[in-house]
């Protein structure tokens, strides 16, 4: 079982499907990590159909603190992205 899937998983998988180059499927795996990438930075919501939506989420800055020293911190507000799965992953993750 794969904990991580790398973008040379993906490459390797559609090479093997499909038996497009080595080059071309790297190229197509990054185009496809490239578009959403800069479909969240344009528009801050990215919906793939039968899949799920990513979006970016604006958290603000709060007090945090250190489990171990108990030691409290300012974390600093940033973007997050948050998935939100479609209705259809989540009945076959269910059924499993």
């Amino acid at each position: 079982m794969i904990n991580n899937l790398t973008r040379n998983d993906i490459s390797e998988f559609i090479n093997k499907e499909f038996g497009l180059s080595k080059k071309d499927c790297n190229d197509i795996v990054n185009d496809i990590l490239d578009e959403i990438i800069n479909g969240l930075i344009s528009y801050g919501v990215i919906k793939i159909h039968n899949f799920g939506t990513f979006k970016v989420k604006f958290k603000g800055e709060r007090l945090g603190r250190n489990p171990k020293t108990k030691e409290e911190t300012i974390i600093k507000s940033r973007n997050v992205i948050s998935f939100k799965p479609s209705k259809k992953i989540l009945d076959f993750l269910n059924k499993v």
